[in-house]
């Protein structure tokens, strides 16, 4: 069984035999007991609903933010 050492910032990495069976790089982290579980997002739902069109895949949100954060930076140094 794989371990991982979780950082001063709380960050840990994932192994990447897991993170490949995810399908995804954006997780749902909830607490059963005294366990941490891990949950893939396929679509937007749960915990990033109020960002979401209903069903939209994550992978296209995240592509839109990217473009949206791109045109916010030219925006800014163009107009300086």
């Amino acid at each position: 069984m794989p371990t991982a050492k979780i950082t001063k910032k709380g960050q840990l990495t994932i192994p990447a035999e897991f993170r490949k069976k995810l399908g995804t790089n954006v997780v749902e982290i909830s607490m059963e007991g005294d366990k941490i579980v891990i949950k893939p997002l396929k679509t937007l739902g749960g915990a990033l609903q109020k960002y979401a069109k209903k069903g939209k895949p994550i992978e296209e949100i995240m592509e839109e933010e990217k473009e949206v954060a791109k045109n916010v930076f030219l925006e800014k140094y163009n107009n300086s």
